[in-house]
């Protein structure tokens, strides 16, 4: 399976160029150039490298870095025209695992792709959740609840992941807002209503409220009513 990279480079000939070469060497590219939609796709295609430039058109790629980084779905190379040591500083404290100076030759950022790609395979989360009753492929983004395939909607898929890969811990709304959205949505009560759809397409007791917390994955749901 192609390790699957996403640019967020606002030069579209120098972004064209990367995806090119990347491409070449077998990797599945996403192509973005700003800060809006690389957490769109960042969101639905969870890439396993972030390759991403400190100036973006709209705004700050370090920002950017900040937002992908607790997350932990993918491992960041930031690229820079900015040398400075305290710039080099200021992007690995935002969570980056590299920093490449701009220009530089393709030749060296493919070999550090590659060290990265090679991190992302020993990070990456299980591509497929097997728990009781409850199959979620990450892959094919496929969800089977008793062995029967359960129509979601993208968000409802990214917001059932993030639940049942926290094996049962109790995610507040705020975390649930930041992990299972692209960052832009604000209103916690969205997190109930897509909740609410969810306990309706597979169990009413697959996601359990947690008072003063938010709600919590139950792997082994309790069917007495």
């Amino acid at each position: 399976m192609p390790v699957s990279v996403q640019i967020v480079e606002s030069n579209s000939s120098l972004g064209s160029l990367l995806r090119w070469h990347l491409q070449e060497a077998n990797y599945r590219v996403y192509l973005t150039t700003n800060i809006q939609q690389a957490k769109e796709v960042f969101v639905t295609k969870l890439p396993a490298v972030m390759v991403i430039d400190t100036d973006l058109a709209d705004g700050s790629g370090i920002d950017l870095c900040r937002w992908v980084f607790p997350q932990n779905r993918a491992v960041i190379m930031l690229i820079s025209h900015q040398t400075r040591e305290s710039d080099i500083v200021k992007g690995l404290e935002a969570g980056a695992d590299d920093y490449l100076k701009k220009p530089f030759g393709l030749g060296e950022f493919l070999a550090r792709v590659a060290v990265l790609a090679r991190r992302a395979r020993r990070l990456a989360p299980p591509a497929i959740l097997e728990l009781p009753n409850l199959h979620i492929d990450l892959i094919q983004r496929v969800v089977k609840f008793q062995g029967k395939t359960i129509d979601l909607t993208p968000q409802e898929f990214s917001l059932l992941y993030v639940l049942a890969q926290g094996g049962g811990t109790a995610l507040s709304r705020q975390e649930l807002l930041r992990r299972a959205w692209d960052g832009s949505v604000k209103n916690p009560r969205t997190v109930d209503t897509h909740v609410q759809s969810l306990r309706k397409k597979l169990d009413p007791h697959l996601i359990v409220t947690v008072r003063n917390v938010g709600y919590a994955f139950n792997c082994v749901p309790n069917h007495n009513r």
